[in-house]
């Protein structure tokens, strides 16, 4: 994504970026006026939409399989106006939701299991 150029994500392919180990990266996304997919996406299937013009606002991510035995991922967002947010762990919501607000950047890491965060975990999502 990017930051300070007022530029909305739309839609999001992720890969496991640990080649040599097993398992499965899960993610779904809070579309603008359709709000949380019901369905989880893995392995650089799009979530989000294309050629809509509807921004993503929110997003959570997962780990499965052996994946998730040697990993926690964390992830943030870069939301409008408010900036970096903290960051969210396996599963939890990372954005905002009932503020009309684009994500514009996402960031993900890994992190061994059970390792520190990369940083702050306060407030990764923002709700109404």
């Amino acid at each position: 994504g990017t930051t300070g150029q007022s530029k909305r994500l739309e839609g999001i392919m992720i890969r496991n970026a640990d080649n040599l180990t097993s398992g499965d990266v899960l993610y779904r996304t809070h579309i603008q006026t359709y709000g949380w997919e019901e369905d989880w996406k893995k392995n650089g299937a799009m979530s989000g939409t294309s050629g809509q013009a509807k921004r993503l606002e929110a997003i959570q991510i997962k780990l499965e399989g052996d994946l998730a035995a040697k990993y926690d991922v964390y992830y943030r967002v870069h939301a409008q106006t408010y900036g970096w947010l903290d960051w969210a762990k396996n599963g939890e919501s990372a954005g905002t939701a009932g503020y009309a607000k684009r994500l514009e950047g996402i960031q993900i890491v890994y992190v061994p299991k059970n390792g520190a965060a990369p940083g702050s975990t306060n407030r990764p999502y923002v709700e109404k």
